[in-house]
């Protein structure tokens, strides 16, 4: 998934009567910019993305659309940093004001509401609300968060429809005309690899990551960049084809020294394709740094704890 930044403003926005004559939306029902929105969003950071969030809710009108809208996004910074709890709460709120509102406040609702409890291990209960997202979006002409709706379809739902809602997914982005929609390709080419990878189908996960780099390129983030690099990466390990891996992961490294960015899903690659060449005592300190950093993620310790056991067991193995 893309890291955004930065401010957040409301931007004006104008309508077409009925009559035909163009008229400014009220402030009550001014949607959220998305452009600003983008630049204020920082998932690598949702603790700093919230507070930005509800420094902005003081400016919006009470119980505005826009508000509304801003309020879904303080709940999913929330469940990004497993408060969800607290998520759910601010939820309840949109949930209590949103009768009578544009249609992409209940759309919103549905999607940050599917993602906590998809996020919290229970993905039977989001899968019919991404599926009433999905249904409302495309009936509002709402190409973005359809995509999104889809997308979270070919992660929550049953694993043997996960490939046919990303493949929809793609469909949507490429009918769209509407450029930010556009972007999802890039996400939705890795998750459609990371689908074949988990099905065993190494060549063609290979295919889909390869095509998502040179959408990350396009867009420069050196994180997500990197993300793509270290997905080929993994795929030549699962082909074996070592030396490549390794070479790339080498050099992941060490772009993350220089910008004092460490990463612990390299180092565990790094862990396995030393350890699969023999290299043990380099393997073993490789392991401990990824078990180091992976450890102090909430989110991956709480998601993969067998994975996590491993590496503490791989750090100490003798």
């Amino acid at each position: 998934m893309t890291p955004l930044k930065r401010w957040l403003l409301i931007a004006s926005f104008a309508t077409m009567s009925s009559a035909g004559t163009l008229q400014a939306a009220s402030p009550e029902e001014t949607p959220l910019d998305t452009a600003a929105l983008d630049r204020w969003w920082d998932f690598e950071r949702p603790a700093e993305s919230e507070s930005r969030f509800r420094a902005e809710l003081e400016r919006l009108p009470t119980g505005s659309a826009a508000r509304l809208e801003l309020l879904t996004q303080v709940a999913r910074a929330q469940g990004l940093q497993r408060h969800f709890d607290a998520a759910s709460a601010t939820l309840d709120q949109v949930q209590s004001a949103m009768a009578g509102r544009a249609a992409r406040v209940e759309i919103r609702y549905l999607l940050e509401r599917g993602r906590i409890y998809n996020s919290s291990g229970d993905p039977a209960r989001a899968v019919p609300l991404f599926q009433d997202a999905l249904a409302r979006a495309r009936a509002a002409g709402e190409d973005f968060l359809a995509i999104d709706a889809a997308h979270m379809l070919g992660i929550a739902a049953a694993a043997d429809a996960r490939l046919a809602w990303n493949l929809e997914a793609v469909a949507l982005t490429e009918r769209s005309s509407d450029e930010r929609s556009k972007r999802w390709l890039a996400s939705l080419y890795n998750n459609i690899g990371w689908t074949y990878h988990d099905r065993g189908e190494y060549a063609k996960a290979l295919k889909y990551f390869e095509q998502a780099l040179p959408l990350r390129e396009a867009r420069g983030d050196p994180v997500n960049i990197r993300i793509a690099r270290w997905a080929i990466a993994r795929a030549y390990r699962s082909l074996g084809r070592y030396d490549e891996a390794l070479a790339i992961q080498r050099q992941l490294l060490s772009e993350t020294i220089a910008a004092n960015a460490p990463d612990g899903y390299i180092h565990e690659e790094l862990g396995e394709l030393l350890f699969i060449r023999g290299e043990s005592a380099e393997a073993r300190a490789q392991f401990a740094r990824a078990y180091e950093l992976l450890s102090a993620d909430a989110g991956f310790a709480a998601a993969e704890p067998k994975r996590l056991q491993r590496l503490r067991e791989l750090a100490a193995k003798q």
